[in-house]
């Protein structure tokens, strides 16, 4: 088919299908038109097998065929193709020299992303010696002259213009479900070019993001030291199409059919409970942990005020408990259910992996920054298991992206601040890999107290034996691996977007009875701790809590698809937390709620009596001299009512935290 032939056969084809199409693009000055190959390929089939095997010279046929419409504004208009055949699609790995030229479709996770800067692609000279103008097509890396004229004349003419492009360069990285065993993903540079790097379009190609692209697999050529080229070619794919496979809640597309299910959902009387069931479905019990990890996937609203500050809207969820209780089994159902969710591992994290690193970069040349999980799952949740296996440092990097939801980096001459709004949902095993079930829980979280503070909800998960609990669980297991299919009343897909739709439309804002109802609560755990005997007033719920509560009255109304936060919701908050804080915030000496016991690891029972022995430790100064014998400092405790045993503690207390020292044995001083 010659292509004279190619061009009036596209041209039928435009007319009949994507006349109109074409029209609105050149009214709203959007310079391409998309074409389905599937509809392509029913018009003429011979057209569409030529497409694939010299895409180059049909793509051209159909530009043509497109500016020969007596349309305004027509001239350079792009042909981009989409849902090619499924044996054009290749993964990175299997791309041979024998692909070179054909169009691919390859998918993939955007890592880097160069600049968009300008590319001659066609540049005009003017011979000095006859003012003939010479034509050059600028394909290859290297800027090309002509290199004689008609007239005999050789070397030296004039530049009189070129035409540029917008160009882009992208690493794609192959996504790692496709990949078997110890495969390490391969990488191929993308280029991109014209309306593939507008301000739209561009926010497709992010990195973490994941895309399909069909284009053209081309060779180039690598340039040797001495100016000659190399018998060996890099290859690079020129992007014709690319549409994005993984979208944020934001971006799924909802359809009315759908929206009339959502909403008829939203009316039912048992909504929360069979969205609590459809959570998880093959996890057991549960109920609390499913309810709180539903609230946690719906999130907040995020607030911005008019002084610049913002409040976030997500709630990090925290889950310590016994091994084998089906911690990693709900992280797991979560990563299915949320999109855009990114899961990491204890040991397998590290800081940078986690916020951003900075690195040596070949294909952009120079430092790029390269983007961690906490920044790619941006506007997504990030699920952190085996929290307790990181080591101090790479989990202080997550302070502050959990709080102030950005990520901040000054490294080798980059200051950069990433974006994170990131809903984090960690697990952990509690200290000795188990819960000691006589022992206060908080005692036994590994975690640094500023890390911990920074969860909306902290969930302990006991794994005690109970005959009659463990009977049901071992059915519903057993029940399990026989019958493969446990299915919720709703299914996986309507959960995802009756969350997408919630998100997208849903903006609740308090009432005043619902204000009334956290106010209630707060002053009334606030007011609940008397002053101890003597000693300092325990703190039982800080204000951290009180926007925790907002935080998840307001994922409440999300879930009924409702604008306003009513009662119920703000009750709902209520004893979501307070069944968190009952838990693990329990001060055992006084039985009371005391947020310290979690935020600071120190009770205030405990404080209380470290500032007393303080200070029988300055009267004993004064009445003995420096150095105090520690038998005289637990006389004058016992007198004072304390236990000898919590004297001993508070005294090993200070030394570590370097307020007394020993400097003899049995006596101690201040420093």
């Amino acid at each position: 088919m010659d292509a004279a032939e190619q061009i009036s056969k596209f041209q039928e084809f435009f007319q009949e299908f994507y006349y109109s199409k074409l029209l609105e693009n050149a009214r709203t000055g959007q310079k391409f038109l998309i074409i389905n190959f599937a509809e392509l390929s029913q018009f003429d089939p011979q057209l569409a097998e030529l497409l694939l095997d010299q895409p180059e010279e049909v793509i051209k046929a159909a530009e043509i065929a497109i500016e020969q419409f007596d349309v305004e504004n027509i001239k350079g208009f792009k042909a981009r193709f989409r849902n090619l055949p499924t044996s054009q699609r290749i993964m990175v790995r299997d791309i041979r020299s024998s692909h070179i030229g054909k169009l691919l479709y390859v998918s993939g996770l955007v890592r880097q992303k160069s600049d968009v800067r300008p590319q001659v692609t066609n540049a005009k000279f003017e011979c000095p010696s006859c003012g003939n103008v010479l034509s050059v097509l600028q394909l290859d890396t290297k800027f090309k002259e002509p290199t004689r004229c008609g007239c005999g004349r050789k070397g030296k003419f004039r530049l009189l213009s070129k035409e540029l492009v917008d160009a882009q360069g992208i690493v794609l990285e192959e996504s790692p479900e496709e990949l078997e065993g110890g495969e390490q993903p391969k990488r191929m540079n993308l280029l991109l070019k014209n309306d593939l790097v507008s301000p739209m379009s561009d926010k497709k190609t992010n990195p973490g993001t994941k895309i399909v692209i069909v284009g053209m697999l081309k060779e180039i050529p690598i340039i040797a030291k001495d100016g000659g080229q190399l018998t060996r070619f890099e290859l690079m794919i020129e992007a014709n199409f690319i549409d994005n496979v993984e979208e944020e809640f934001g971006e799924i597309k909802i359809s009315e059919e759908e929206k009339e299910e959502i909403q008829k959902l939203s009316k039912d009387p048992k909504l929360f409970q069979k969205m609590i069931e459809g959570m998880a479905p093959s996890i057991y019990g549960h109920e609390k942990i499913k309810e709180a990890l539903l609230l946690q996937l719906m999130g907040g609203v995020r607030k911005k005020r008019d002084d610049g500050g913002i409040t976030r809207g997500d709630i990090h969820v925290l889950l310590i408990g016994d091994p084998g209780s089906g911690k990693s089994q709900l992280l797991k159902r979560i990563l299915n259910v949320a999109p855009k969710a990114r899961f990491v591992s204890g040991k397998g994290a590290s800081g940078a992996g986690l916020t951003a690193s900075v690195v040596k970069d070949e294909f952009l040349s120079g430092w790029s920054l390269e983007a961690g999980a906490l920044v790619l799952a941006n506007r997504g949740i990030c699920l952190i298991d085996e929290l307790d296996k990181m080591s101090k440092e790479d989990r202080s990097a997550m302070h502050e992206a959990l709080e102030q939801q950005t990520v901040t980096i000054s490294k080798a001459n980059i200051q950069a601040t990433l974006r994170s709004e990131t809903t984090v949902l960690a697990a952990a095993n509690p200290k000795f890999g188990r819960f000691d079930p006589y022992d206060a829980i908080p005692n036994q979280i590994d975690l640094p107290n500023t890390l911990i503070n920074r969860f909306d909800l902290i969930f302990p998960i006991k794994d005690l034996p109970n005959p009659e609990k463990d009977g049901e669980m071992a059915s519903f297991i057993l029940d399990l691996h026989r019958n493969k299919i446990k299915e919720s009343e709703i299914p996986t897909k309507l959960i995802r977007k009756y969350f997408a739709f919630a998100k997208q439309h849903i903006h609740p804002v308090l009432t005043e009875e619902a204000m009334e109802e956290i106010k209630e609560y707060y002053l009334k755990m606030r007011s609940s701790s008397e002053g101890e005997k003597g000693g300092l007033r325990s703190v039982p719920i800080s204000a951290r809590q009180l926007e925790a509560l907002v935080r998840l009255s307001e994922a409440s109304a999300k879930i009924r698809l409702s604008q306003k936060v009513n009662k119920q919701d703000a009750k709902r908050a209520v004893d979501m937390l307070h069944y968190c804080l009952s838990q693990i915030g329990i001060d055992p000496e006084t039985g009371k709620i005391d947020i310290d016991r979690i935020t600071t690891g120190i009770s205030t029972s405990q404080r209380s009596r470290i500032v007393g022995v303080k200070e029988m430790l300055l009267e004993l100064e004064n009445k003995l001299g420096k150095t105090v014998p520690i038998e005289d400092l637990i006389r004058e405790a016992v007198s004072k009512g304390m236990q000898e045993t919590e004297i001993e503690e508070v005294i090993e207390k200070l030394k570590r935290s370097g307020d007394i020292f020993e400097p003899k044995r049995g006596f101690v001083q201040r420093i």
